[in-house]
């Protein structure tokens, strides 16, 4: 160690030695590395061609397609096929069968007098028009009220405030119209339109779902009432006025199940679907049952106007009618929308 130290030279060219091999060695490494050739690609085989480049075609044309068709299958639908003329035939047959059979079932006891009275059908006529300009003038106001901004500001308003404004407005305009004789047309159709402006103005939010579930639950609803109405109209006088008590018992109950969710909590999910299970599809049956019922009530009164013992009043007849076509509609949107979530 003494004689390391004391010639520090000699130390230094004994370490600079190796040094500068091993420089050397990196530096002809790296320059044959630059210098390197790259070795020549061997040409693929035409099966090789075909493995790679059509493989590839094959995956991305044929597997997706497959799978998204897989997916997307339907059953086939015997109405949808083919033309609009068979469609029309197709439909028709449908709905001109369920009549006949309705009124086979209902109807065995026809009238004695051989139809309709001329008065009680002018009166049913009459209702029927107040009925339709009811619909109308909801359907237009919401459609105002709904591309003005109003279902926004509804939507996010107080539900408790929203409803009790609007059963406040519904009730009170309903029975204003009611009270008012028939003879005071200003102040009588100013409270029926009123009337069909506040239900305007609580169903313009349902303007948010699609055109397409709006036109066929009112489609199925014309259908619905129709042909109910068409069962009432021609069934034996007083036939179906003793469902008024049942009625009325079966909308209470479908009443408070509308109301079970802002009850109940959001845990009871058994209940909950149970609830709103009986909203909508009890709700078709009591309001179908309830239009079946205003039919023979509306020419129950027709005989009673007749004879002298009630005014004649053809727009407090439409008002029930208007209220079991918003009843139906809203449930069959409802239904409509819960199969297409489901889709």
């Amino acid at each position: 160690m003494a004689t390391l130290m004391r010639r520090p030279f000699a130390v230094a060219t004994a370490l600079k030695a190796p040094l500068q091999q091993s420089t050397s060695c990196a530096r002809t490494t790296f320059r044959s590395f630059q210098t390197q050739t790259p070795a020549p690609i061997k040409p693929a085989t035409p099966l090789q061609s075909f493995t790679s480049a059509h493989r590839r075609a094959f995956q991305s044309a044929f597997r997706p397609a497959s799978r998204r068709g897989y997916q997307s299958a339907a059953p086939p639908n015997p109405v949808a096929q083919g033309n609009l003329t068979q469609r029309l035939i197709y439909g028709g047959a449908i709905f001109g069968g369920t009549l006949v059979a309705i009124n086979l079932i209902f109807n065995r006891d026809t009238r004695e007098d051989g139809g309709m009275p001329p008065f009680e059908r002018a009166y049913l006529n009459d209702t029927f028009l107040h009925t339709g300009l009811g619909i109308g003038i909801i359907g237009i106001a919401a459609r105002a009220l709904h591309t003005s901004g109003w279902s926004y500001r509804l939507m996010s308003a107080n539900p408790w405030l929203v409803l009790g404004i609007g059963l406040v407005g519904s009730i009170g305009t309903m029975i204003g119209c009611r009270a008012t004789p028939p003879e005071n047309y200003v102040v009588k159709y100013g409270l029926f339109t009123a009337f069909n402006l506040t239900q305007a103005a609580l169903l313009s939010p349902m303007l948010f779902f699609s055109p397409a579930i709006l036109a066929r639950a009112g489609l199925y609803t014309v259908g619905m009432m129709g042909s109910i109405a068409f069962v009432g109209a021609t069934a034996k006088q007083e036939k179906y006025l003793y469902l008024g008590g049942p009625l009325l018992a079966g909308v209470a109950i479908v009443a408070l199940s509308g109301l079970a969710p802002l009850v109940l909590p959001v845990t009871a999910t058994r209940t909950l679907m149970f609830t709103e299970n009986l909203w909508l599809y009890g709700g078709l049956a009591v309001f179908g049952g309830f239009t079946l019922y205003d039919v023979q009530k509306i020419l129950h009164h027709a005989r009673m106007s007749e004879r002298g013992l009630m005014r004649k009043d053809a727009v407090n007849e439409s008002i029930s009618l208007e209220l079991d076509f918003i009843n139906i509609f809203v449930r069959m949107v409802q239904i409509l929308a819960m199969q297409q979530r489901r889709k």
